[in-house]
């Protein structure tokens, strides 16, 4: 089989590269290891920026969300007993969708076929090849038979553990790496939201987020030590320690119900640079993740893949090297900037065990900030809305 560009990874970044470069009439493969109901079984936050918004409506992807995603011009902060809002529309005239990013993937996956795209689940030993080269190929299994996928590109979509990465010579990467010691505890309930905005809230017992996934369904998370596990925490013990963290005007209005999910997930800042090597490109987690506390995740991997796709469209229709030998380096500058927003939210809005209270007065006060100067509110709404890719 021999195809222009090679996708590993069918998540949300890799079908929305595959549909980019439909669009643009550039033949594509998407390789994926797992099944596509394991793909879809993956639970994730889902606040999308206006600039992730922007990619899904020119794959053509993007009418569900708008019929159901919940648009949201604001967010509510809490610090202990302090409380600010701030106005997205009124700082920088823009807004966020809230779509879970399940939904995303689920509607790449049903505009896919209308393509004629091919997409190989359950891929496995995957294998990539003369990556140096102007001709590398791919090679896996599937039911047992061996294949090679022959082709001009190839795009790691494949997230941290995936083989792309690992596949570039050790001495070329260099990583930067965060490692955050607490996790998010995560549980999914269909219940009313509690508020009609989301709600980032720091308490002396750790960080809150109370989010939605529709008017009837809710995900609420919880900072627990690394050391916990999901089965220590019952719904009825989740339920109590979100009222105890919440003001008690929120905790009234609080409905509770039996849990759909939970999980508990690690948090890190993580960065490998660069994100081009020769005719392999990574994107998304393959080459940097965020702690959720920004909503950056997603987003970056939408960013990096419409710059990816723009650097092919230019290079097939234009004959242009220009956007695939600069595209490391455009994408690194929004990559940090979402670093940095994400680790001052982290920074900011958790409880961390070895401050001493000379940390927790700065952190105290650069919340103060949000309420004193008008340009500190501005720049997180700038930044929480998104930047241009």
């Amino acid at each position: 089989m021999k195809t222009q560009v090679a996708i590993i990874g069918a998540g949300p970044s890799g079908l929305l590269l595959g549909q980019l470069l439909y669009q643009n009439g550039i033949g594509n493969v998407i390789l994926e290891r797992k099944s596509g109901e394991y793909v879809l079984s993956r639970i994730r936050a889902g606040v999308l920026e206006h600039t992730t918004v922007q990619g899904l409506e020119k794959a053509g992807a993007a009418e569900r969300m708008h019929k159901e995603g919940l648009v949201y011009t604001g967010v509510e902060l809490l610090f202990n007993d302090q409380h600010v809002r701030i106005d997205f529309e009124k700082e920088v005239g823009k807004n966020v969708v809230v779509y879970g990013q399940t939904e995303v993937t689920r509607d790449l996956m049903d505009a896919r076929p209308a393509t004629g795209g091919v997409t190989v689940y359950e891929a496995d030993n995957v294998a990539l090849h003369d990556i140096d080269t102007a001709a590398p190929y791919v090679t896996y299994t599937k039911d047992g038979e061996a294949h090679r996928l022959d082709c001009g590109f190839i795009a790691g979509c494949d997230g941290f553990h995936g083989v792309s990465r690992q596949s570039i010579p050790a001495d070329v990467l260099k990583s930067y790496e965060r490692v955050y010691p607490f996790g998010w505890l995560g549980l999914l309930s269909d219940t009313p939201p509690v508020s009609d905005e989301l709600i980032y809230a720091k308490h002396d017992n750790g960080f809150v987020l109370c989010s939605q996934r529709s008017t009837t369904r809710s995900r609420y998370y919880l900072q627990v030590p690394l050391a916990d596990k999901v089965e220590d925490w019952s719904d009825e013990r989740f339920w109590a320690e979100l009222k105890n963290r919440l003001p008690a005007e929120t905790a009234v209005k609080l409905v509770t119900g039996p849990s759909l999910e939970k999980s508990i997930a690690p948090l890190r800042s993580f960065v490998s640079e660069p994100m081009r090597y020769k005719s392999l490109f990574l994107a998304g987690d393959a080459a940097h993740i965020v702690p959720p506390t920004g909503a950056k995740g997603l987003n970056l991997a939408a960013g990096d893949v419409q710059c990816l796709a723009d650097a092919f469209d230019d290079y097939y229709r234009n004959q242009s090297r220009a956007g695939i030998d600069g595209y490391s380096e455009r994408c690194l500058k929004r990559v940090w900037v979402a670093e940095r927003f994400s680790w001052y939210r982290t920074k900011l809005l958790h409880t961390f065990p070895d401050s001493d209270d000379f940390e927790r007065k700065m952190q105290e006060t650069e919340f103060n900030q949000l309420n004193l100067t008008e340009n500190a509110a501005k720049t997180l709404a700038e930044n929480y809305v998104g930047l241009p890719y």
